[in-house]
């Protein structure tokens, strides 16, 4: 297995909504926090180690756990080494961060993510 930085683990956690507004105002009562980024794409809230993620555009069932990791691409290629399934390829989705996502044998989804890995906007 590649070696990675302790900065590895569960770190996001995204949340599919139908209602923006409606979604912020619930998790700004549960966090006890106003979110650090709002937009119409992303809201996304910290607290402690944590961040959680409202995504208006979300196409999963459920959350989806994203992982820190040093290099999206090898871990990537490594999971689909060990068998999971690659759900969606690197993608820069702004502010030079990288994620993609992989499915288990059960369809579960995880992601991964790498800050400074994509493209300066």
């Amino acid at each position: 297995m590649t070696e990675h930085k302790a900065a590895q683990g569960p770190k996001l956690i995204v949340y599919p909504v139908s209602d923006i507004e409606s979604a912020k105002k619930l998790f700004a009562s549960l966090l006890g926090v106003e979110p650090y980024a709002d937009a119409a794409f992303y809201v996304g809230y910290k607290t402690d180690e944590l961040e959680i993620g409202l995504d208006p555009h979300g196409k999963s069932s459920g959350p989806i756990v994203y992982w820190d990791t040093d290099d999206v691409t090898a871990k990537l290629g490594e999971l689909t080494a060990a068998g999971w399934k690659t759900k969606a390829e690197p993608k820069d989705v702004g502010g030079g961060m990288l994620v993609a996502s992989v499915t288990d044998a059960n369809g579960n989804v995880i992601g991964l993510r790498a800050a400074g890995q994509g493209k300066q906007r």
